[in-house]
């Protein structure tokens, strides 16, 4: 029950949600209720944050500093083991594999096999439970992209049962123990995931993948013009900082209060 508790409360206060919720608000106040200059107000902001968030500048201004932790794996050091952390996904088996990974996983996926091919003879390891109903875990969603990308079932090994990163770090660390191994997660995501996996006494090597945050050329009404893109990236610096307050009020043993 906590777990979806925290899923629903921290959905509510990302950007979209949570705007729309204060517009909601306003709205209800401006109809319905004589507080009218409260109702403006709450109107105002809503819509002023829902622009701004849908911004370039100011999205990827929130996540460059989230995601830019660790630097692109460039070939050392080597590992015997690759853990590839489990996201959004579907399955579907009318679809092509890769269709079933949604957002964040699919660049996961294919840098963990372009890493297993930089690692000969290394083992590639899926990590995430079942989401709700679906008989295919997130694990073997994963797994089953990897294999229509060339690699061998025999050196895959999925873990199913972790429905969130701190489970993610135990079942690694139950499967390898203290081996070291490159640590496969969205950039974003990757500075929250390192202090689960250390804490439990594992050596990761971080190995960021779907960076987001754009500092190359765009052109002048990319910058300009809102976005959902946008509000996407806004969306994900907003997440991993609320993913951060969480870790840091359970402490490092995961009850509250510990440091």
């Amino acid at each position: 029950m906590l777990f979806y508790l925290k899923k629903f409360i921290g959905g509510m206060l990302l950007p979209l949600p949570f705007m729309l919720l204060i517009i909601g608000i306003a709205l209800a106040l401006l109809w319905f209720t004589r507080w009218q200059k409260t109702a403006k107000a709450l109107l105002t902001a809503g819509w002023l944050a829902l622009l701004l968030l849908s911004l370039q500048p100011v999205a990827d201004g929130l996540l460059k500093p989230v995601e830019s932790r660790y630097a692109t794996w460039q070939g050392e050091p080597k590992a015997q083991y690759i853990v590839v952390l489990g996201g959004g996904y579907t399955w579907n088996p009318q679809w092509a594999p890769s269709s079933n990974l949604i957002n964040n996983s699919l660049p996961r996926v294919t840098e963990g096999v372009r890493l297993w091919r930089a690692n000969p003879g290394s083992t590639l390891i899926f990590t995430g439970a079942n989401a709700s109903t679906n008989p295919v875990s997130t694990a073997e969603a994963g797994a089953r992209v990897a294999e229509s990308l060339g690699v061998p079932r025999e050196a895959i090994v999925t873990l199913d049962t972790p429905k969130d990163t701190e489970e993610e770090a135990v079942a690694v660390a139950k499967t390898i123990g203290d081996t070291p191994f490159l640590l496969v997660t969205s950039a974003s995501h990757l500075p929250r995931a390192m202090i689960f996996f250390k804490n439990q006494g594992l050596n990761p090597l971080p190995a960021p993948a779907n960076q987001m945050a754009i500092e190359s050329a765009l052109n002048p009404w990319e910058r300009a013009i809102p976005s959902p893109l946008w509000l996407m990236h806004s969306d994900r610096a907003i997440y991993e900082t609320l993913g951060r307050v969480w870790q840091w009020l359970k402490g490092r043993s995961g009850q509250p209060g510990d440091e």
